[in-house]
């Protein structure tokens, strides 16, 4: 088929597009500006149209839109006017995944890390909303079983067809999509696990727990996870465990969530493969941009880049650069935090004030958001005890990162300690030299 896919250098969109362009598709996208990301799809022989423009509509068999495009989009209208088929992210899946042996991992915290070990210990097809240091993207074709990233917060995980539904929690999340409606969104696991031959749930979730499904299986971490250890390798972050009676695993990264996304990975490629290879091939996982990424390690100075954007997040990553600190015998830790959406820093502004503890250093940078109203947010008075550096942006350089105002001044540089930024906006990119 002829393919073109509207905002394709968004990640998920990317990865669709890449699955498709190896299953043998001939694939096109254009989106609003040239990145990294579409360079890259361009290397690969999909041709990439810049900005949007209507006549890249041409002789299309199908067009996948993201979230992201409005009924507008020039794109979009044109293939409505050539009566081409068109379809959203979420409803294409069912045609991508339809046909694949498929892990669907969902859940609001750990779910692409969780996908990116399971496509390491099954060396299989991968789609993840997240570049995999593995093998450097966020997509790999090898063949039809696929370990595939779902997604909750627009309904799309509905679509992934699963052969086996992973969940690692079911905390409410995207509570807009779902109107508010507590019932609508656990309903949605409900009919999302429902799918699934074999289950693996994150048990010490109330929710999950009270789940009645045959074949599932349940990790309750408090008690089937054991002798949690962290330690460097290779100035490198790793932690080892014991699971259940399957005996010990190392796995790289520091944090009891890295040790529990492991184990629902490792009982979920169980059904695959044997125990001795599976230890093997979870030792190919090296971690995924964004995720306690590490973009400067000095003796005296780090900087941490992390896709935090929920208080659950964040405080779990603080736990982890604390334990990064003591084994680096580094003191001060600077927390850099962009808000991410004012409906979320306003539904968890609680839960936010209370994540950052242990910093010394509390950075705010202006709310990242995209498409919805603006809130009025006192943070300077609710983050009053951190005594914070509100900030316009940030700056970095090999061996220091600069704090800059609204009048692109620096008023302070950091050149010891280490500094964590969270984020799902364009912190990330703000951060590295």
């Amino acid at each position: 088929m002829n393919i073109h896919f509207i905002g394709i250098g968004g990640i998920g969109l990317s990865a669709l597009a890449r699955f498709l362009n190896n299953s043998g598709h001939h694939i096109s996208g254009s989106d609003i500006k040239e990145t990294i990301l579409t360079k890259q799809l361009s290397n690969e022989n999909i041709k990439i149209t810049i900005p949007h423009n209507k006549k890249a509509i041409e002789h299309h068999d199908l067009v996948v839109y993201s979230a992201a495009v409005d009924e507008k989009n020039v794109e979009l209208l044109e293939a409505k006017k050539q009566n081409i088929k068109t379809m959203s992210r979420k409803e294409s899946l069912s045609t991508v995944l339809g046909e694949k042996k498929t892990y669907s991992v969902c859940g609001a915290h750990g779910k692409s890390t969780t996908t990116a070990m399971l496509t390491a210990i099954l060396q299989s097809s991968a789609l993840i909303g997240a570049i995999s240091k593995e093998f450097n993207s966020n997509f790999r074709y090898i063949d039809d079983t696929v370990c595939f990233e779902a997604d909750e917060s627009d309904g799309s995980f509905l679509f992934s067809n699963p052969y086996c539904a992973i969940v690692t929690n079911a905390e409410p999340e995207h509570m807009e999509y779902y109107n508010y409606n507590y019932d609508l969104f656990y309903d949605s696991y409900i009919q999302f696990l429902n799918m699934a031959t074999i289950r693996v749930v994150n048990a010490e979730d109330s929710f999950l727990d009270m789940s009645k499904f045959d074949n599932t299986i349940k990790l309750h971490p408090s008690k089937d996870i054991q002798n949690i250890k962290y330690f460097l390798k290779d100035d490198e972050p790793y932690t080892s465990f014991k699971l259940k009676d399957l005996g010990e695993f190392e796995v790289w990264g520091f944090g009891e969530h890295i040790a529990i996304d492991a184990s629902l990975a490792i009982l979920a490629g169980l059904n695959e493969i044997g125990l001795v290879k599976l230890k093997e091939n979870l030792s190919k996982y090296r971690g995924i941009k964004k995720r306690f990424d590490i973009i400067q390690n000095h003796k005296n100075f780090c900087v941490i880049d992390d896709y935090a954007h929920h208080p659950t997040e964040i405080k779990a990553t603080m736990q982890s650069v604390k334990l990064f600190c003591r084994k680096k015998a580094i003191e001060d830790i600077t927390v850099v935090w962009q808000p991410h959406k004012y409906s979320r820093t306003k539904d968890n502004l609680e839960a936010f004030k209370s994540c950052f503890d242990g910093c010394k250093e509390l950075v705010i940078l202006p709310v990242w958001t995209v498409n919805e109203p603006v809130l009025d947010i006192d943070l300077e008075n609710e983050f009053k005890r951190y005594k914070p550096i509100f900030a316009h942006k940030i700056g970095a350089k090999e061996g220091s990162i600069m704090i800059y105002d609204k009048q692109n001044r620096v008023i302070k540089t950091i050149k010891d300690g280490l500094v964590l930024g969270v984020g799902a906006g364009d912190i990330t990119y703000q951060i590295r030299v």
